[in-house]
């Protein structure tokens, strides 16, 4: 009986998988013919591919495409790499969750009071990071000595702040514990194990195959990212890989051949209100309201999202070399898996309209605040101007992915707005009127 049931569902099993991927494959071809988005994607649920698939160019100077084995730079993906690595020295006793920084860095500030679960988790009060030491050619101990001249944010162990510095600062401590490089060091317990062939660690001589040159965005149009020293921007970033890669790499997070139960557990532990586990968000606030093990990069033109829905094996990355929004693409991916309504990218237009109507806009919404300033509609600051394509539609200015609709209630107020972010549309319900 249950093999006669289970040969009657299987074709419509087959359909949905068949209607979900068109839907992916749709929402993708919008996303490249209105946003220009150029990279890389591949959704899997159940062990079964709903979407691999490359778009744009890994070299805009010669049009050469993107493949499916494009190698992309992760950008604070890595972070989650350098979590791992600190976590397998932590399993095989050299090394603890309580050991101070003192320990292995004893000339940094306030080394005494910084623990390693601190710089895991966010908690270390480090600064969030060094862009223009990245950007430059100093050696890494004229870097090292400049970093260690950033003020920390708040004492450490207090609150919750994302910190480049701390990963910065563990992978140091993974060079100083494990005697290895840095790079050699994630080779060969990390790539390695898990068959991660296409995956390693960026420097500044070496030449490597089917890697993507990254484009940033300048005035409304491409041009090439600017110098990075990659013996300097370690540990929070660094790590190149593939979608193909990052998929092993999920299966591999399912099991015990890189970190054990107990290491995986700690891992996946939100430490903060942030949510921050190590190397990891958990359960953020664009989890659809699944199970959500995830993290984002961005740096410059690079461009990279990972989610792994664990109780759904659900798994979605995005990964791009031109500046498009992976966050957000991810978001809208993972929304059509879980068979959610996603309006696909349409290009927006500005329209004139009488802007004594912002009047009645402006306010708290939750966590975001509409304001008016000199006759202009602004969405929590006014660096980011809402730009109108009908009287009750707008666009950010920023990022035409993102729309805010007011809805007329009955008494003709306009208490309540519809935020579509990546086609996924959210409710936002005035608290108060300023």
């Amino acid at each position: 009986m249950k093999l006669l049931i289970l040969l009657i569902l299987y074709p419509v099993f087959l359909y949905g998988q068949e209607k979900t991927s068109t839907k992916l494959a749709k929402y993708m071809r919008a996303q490249v013919e209105v946003n220009n988005f150029s990279g890389t994607v591949l959704v899997r649920k159940n062990n079964t591919i709903l979407l691999k698939k490359a778009y744009g160019f890994a070299d805009y100077e010669w049009n050469v495409k993107n493949t499916i084995d494009t190698k992309f730079q992760l950008a604070s993906v890595t972070k989650q790499f350098t979590a791992t690595a600190i976590l397998q020295l932590i399993d095989s006793g050299r090394l603890s969750l309580n050991d101070k920084l003192s320990k292995f860095l004893p000339d940094y500030p306030k080394a005494d009071s910084v623990s390693i679960h601190m710089l895991l988790s966010h908690t270390s009060g480090l600064a969030m990071g060094f862009k223009e030491i990245a950007l430059s050619s100093m050696s890494s101990d004229s870097a090292y000595t400049a970093i260690k001249k950033i003020p920390f944010e708040f004492s450490p162990g207090t609150k919750s702040s994302y910190s480049n510095i701390g990963y910065y600062l563990l992978a140091k401590i993974i060079e100083k514990v494990s005697g290895e490089r840095y790079e050699a060091f994630l080779e060969k317990n990390i790539f390695d194990k898990v068959g991660m062939k296409n995956t390693g660690i960026s420097n500044n001589e070496s030449i490597v195959a089917k890697k993507a040159k990254v484009y940033c965005q300048s005035q409304q149009r491409l041009i090439h990212n600017p110098y990075i020293n990659w013996n300097i921007n370690l540990g929070h970033d660094g790590v190149y890989s593939t979608v193909e890669d990052l998929a092993l790499w999920d299966k591999a997070l399912y099991g015990t051949t890189v970190l054990s139960a107990a290491m995986k557990k700690k891992m996946f532990t939100p430490y903060s209100s942030e949510n921050w586990g190590y190397g990891f968000i958990i359960n953020p606030f664009y989890n659809h309201g699944h199970d959500l093990i995830a993290h984002d990069g961005g740096f410059f033109g690079t461009m990279t999202s990972f989610n792994r829905f664990t109780q759904d094996k659900l798994f979605v990355s995005v990964l791009s070399n031109n500046g498009s929004l992976s966050h957000i693409i991810g978001y809208g991916l993972s929304a059509i898996a879980f068979d959610k309504q996603v309006e696909l990218p349409y290009k927006h237009h500005r329209v004139k309209i009488d802007t004594a109507i912002y009047d009645k806009y402006i306010g708290q919404y939750g966590k975001i605040k509409l304001l008016k300033i000199d006759g202009k509609l602004f969405y929590n600051d006014k660096d980011i101007e809402l730009i109108p394509e009908s009287k009750t539609k707008f666009f950010r200015g920023d990022d035409n992915d993102r729309t805010i609709e007011f809805i007329r209630d009955k008494t003709g107020n306009y208490n309540t707005f519809i935020l579509t972010k990546g086609g996924v549309k959210e409710i936002f319900t005035r608290s108060q009127k300023k």
